[in-house]
């Protein structure tokens, strides 16, 4: 028969739409040679997300803490999937763990090294990730569509976000490295090119070219840094003089500006992925399922904050001149207690969430506001909550025992937390300043309302706002 004469019924799509007759006949990646570059994608997305998480909490830009987060949950996810992958192929994942080549092991320490976040970045999306996308698409061009189509589909489903946070460092380099910086690394981005071809390429496809693996950010190990910094844009980052949770119990208060107050609260969990990111970081021997949950939850801690920040948007105020976003919590947990510890606090705090006074109010108190907006992210804000507790209960609690001896050890863990407000005025690095009337009369202003007295005059002490916040509890 000739090929060429052999068609579909009435030229229906062959092969289920995914190859031509042609594509399908050609040979491709034997399951070794598949198997053999799986593990290499996989091990590219396991460091990345380990570098991303590793350079969060001290990395003080606050879009590049958002941008880690989520692309830390892409590389978590994607990692996951091509462990299950390896799992499909007469092999179960063992030797997943196994570093695939030493020069490869150096070009991702390398990065995570990089001394400042100017080659961090130029590390991370202009040479890591580029190079993961070839590996990437080189699987698409040389395997069988027909017979890996499960790997195929993974390659482009990766190539997605891959694609995303390339073009998100196409961004960022530019903003934050001049020039002359990028001249500067020239070097160093020459040492990461030589390492990728000594490895055979990141999947190491491609001769190896012979050489010693030299290393320069990298000869001495880089020590995890996990002291949350911030950048320039947060004035006043001990500032505790305005307690947001008092303000919106308060019937008194007027519902429609207790929004303002819903929005601080959600840009302040910037603190959650900082001191997240040093359980994930910290935390060994854990399943991968582990490192992806918890890494699911970091980023919506994340989006939440960003939540925050689109609120303020939207109302037209500037919260970079009117909020001030304080990062006591982190600080006191990454630098007081041991990784479970944190996790039992976290743990701890999202069941503490009372009946009236939880998400559900929340998103209640949106409602009555009349801004919708603030009723949409209580309203996505209340269900990642309950995703949060599921995980709290599935990693957390399990490791503890049971639900009463997980709240009882999360309980006793944040009561050794020490965040000394009296302290942090004492020593000059705030007069937490009550930042709220500005804040309000502000929006009033822009709303074309009179402002409330009582709103206008809220003002509460740190020691106040706890045995407030204890009445409420006693009556809730």
């Amino acid at each position: 028969m000739n090929i060429t004469d052999y068609r579909s019924f009435n030229n229906l799509p062959p092969v289920a739409g995914i190859a031509s007759f042609a594509e399908a006949m050609q040979l491709g990646l034997s399951i070794d040679d598949c198997v053999a570059r799986l593990k290499r994608h996989h091990w590219a997305f396991r460091r990345l997300h380990g570098i991303f998480i590793q350079r969060l909490a001290a990395e003080p830009v606050y879009e590049l803490k958002m941008g880690f987060s989520l692309h830390a949950h892409y590389c978590a996810e994607h990692a996951a999937a091509w462990r299950q992958r390896v799992g499909e192929m007469r092999e179960p994942p063992l030797g997943l763990d196994v570093v695939p080549h030493p020069a490869l092991e150096a070009f991702f320490d390398e990065i995570l090294a990089a001394p400042n976040t100017g080659a961090l970045l130029v590390g991370l999306y202009e040479q890591a990730l580029p190079a993961l996308r070839v590996a990437l698409q080189r699987h698409l061009a040389e395997t069988n569509r027909l017979v890996d189509h499960p790997s195929f589909r993974l390659c482009r489903f990766a190539l997605i976000e891959v694609d995303e946070m390339i073009a998100y460092g196409a961004q960022a380099v530019p903003a934050m490295l001049p020039a002359a910086g990028l001249a500067a690394l020239k070097p160093w981005v020459a040492l990461l090119e030589e390492l990728l071809a000594q490895a055979g390429g990141l999947d190491g496809s491609q001769p190896e070219v012979p050489g010693v693996v030299q290393r320069q950010f990298s000869a001495l190990p880089r020590l995890p840094d996990y002291v949350p910094q911030r950048d320039e844009r947060f004035s006043d980052p001990y500032n505790m003089g305005v307690h947001a949770e008092v303000f919106l119990y308060d019937l008194a208060m007027p519902v429609e500006a207790k929004p303002l107050m819903m929005y601080y609260k959600r840009l302040r969990e910037i603190d959650v992925p900082e001191m997240m990111a040093s359980i994930i970081g910290e935390t060994k021997g854990k399943p991968w399922e582990y490192t992806v949950d918890l890494t699911r939850q970091l980023w919506d801690e994340a989006r939440h904050a960003m939540m925050g920040e689109i609120g303020f948007l939207r109302a037209g105020l500037d919260w970079r001149k009117l909020v001030r976003v304080n990062f006591t919590w982190s600080l006191a947990l990454n630098t007081q207690l041991q990784p479970l510890e944190r996790h039992a606090v976290l743990y701890f705090i999202e069941q503490g969430l009372m009946p009236k006074t939880g998400k559900r109010f929340e998103w209640e108190v949106g409602q009555a506001s009349g801004d919708a907006f603030s009723a949409l992210i209580q309203d996505y804000d209340w269900a990642d909550e309950v995703l949060h507790a599921r995980i709290g209960r599935d990693w957390y609690v399990k490791a503890i025992g049971d639900a009463k001896q997980a709240v009882e050890y999360g309980d006793a863990c944040w009561s050794r937390v020490l965040i000394d407000w009296r302290s942090y005025r004492d020593r000059g690095l705030t007069s937490h300043e009550n930042w709220w009337p500005a804040l309000y009369a502000e929006w009033c202003r822009l709303q074309g309302r009179t402002p409330d007295p009582a709103a206008l005059a809220y003002a509460t002490s740190y020691e106040s706002a706890r045995a407030d916040l204890k009445d409420i509890s006693a009556s809730a």
